[in-house]
């Protein structure tokens, strides 16, 4: 098990990540003020689903053959980019949801599970960014756990991390929804910019690097 020396630190940075503004917690955000806190939570679980999957294939190894086979990484990428083409098009074409009708949206909390969970997993350069983040925090003493539990414990301590900073988020942006949910002019224009949001997330997937 790491010490305290080091999981504080990590427990810090990885709070400081999590806060930053990246695809993840900008979905957790709007979707949060569009439909509702518990629509954030329904996505905050999906993406710590996907980050669990990414985080065990971390510590199997499996991220340094994504790393280093060219064709996988792209075949993911190539997933990544039309599923953000796919959100912006539907955030785009959304309509608007006043808050009498808007329950039966909150009710569906499998289908923000699943977005939250493909939105995470189809982005590969998450479980890049872990093979490049977690081994720093490794502790190569003799009598310390096998190096596969050590990223595997980390991964998930980081995730702990992401499902209280996401919810925090969603917490917070809920606040607006019912001034949004009520003003159809409103969710129009945040629907635009969301789409515009995914449209540049998923360009900048596009023209990223391994």
């Amino acid at each position: 098990m790491p010490s305290i020396e080091t999981l504080i630190p990590f427990i810090g940075i990885s709070t400081f990540l999590c806060f930053l503004p990246g695809p993840d917690n900008i979905l957790v955000l709007s979707q949060s003020a569009l439909n509702g806190r518990k629509t954030g939570i329904s996505i905050t679980i999906g993406l710590c689903i996907g980050l669990i999957i990414q985080t065990s294939l971390v510590s199997l190894g499996i991220a340094a053959i994504i790393r280093e086979n060219a064709i996988a990484f792209e075949i993911i990428r190539g997933l990544g980019v039309l599923y953000l083409t796919y959100l912006a098009w539907g955030a785009f074409n959304s309509k608007p949801v006043y808050l009498k009708d808007n329950s039966e949206i909150l009710c569906d909390s499998k289908k923000f599970i699943k977005k939250g969970m493909i939105m995470n997993l189809s982005n590969p350069k998450v479980i890049i960014f872990f093979l490049a983040f977690l081994p720093q925090f490794i502790s190569n003493h003799e009598e310390a756990m096998p190096v596969s539990l050590q990223l595997l414990y980390l991964g998930l301590i980081f995730v702990g991390v992401a499902f209280i900073s996401f919810a925090i988020i969603s917490y917070v942006s809920g606040f607006l929804h019912e001034f949004i949910a009520n003003n159809s002019l409103v969710q129009i224009i945040l629907n635009k910019v969301t789409s515009v949001i995914f449209i540049g997330l998923a360009i900048n997937l596009l023209m990223s690097q391994i």
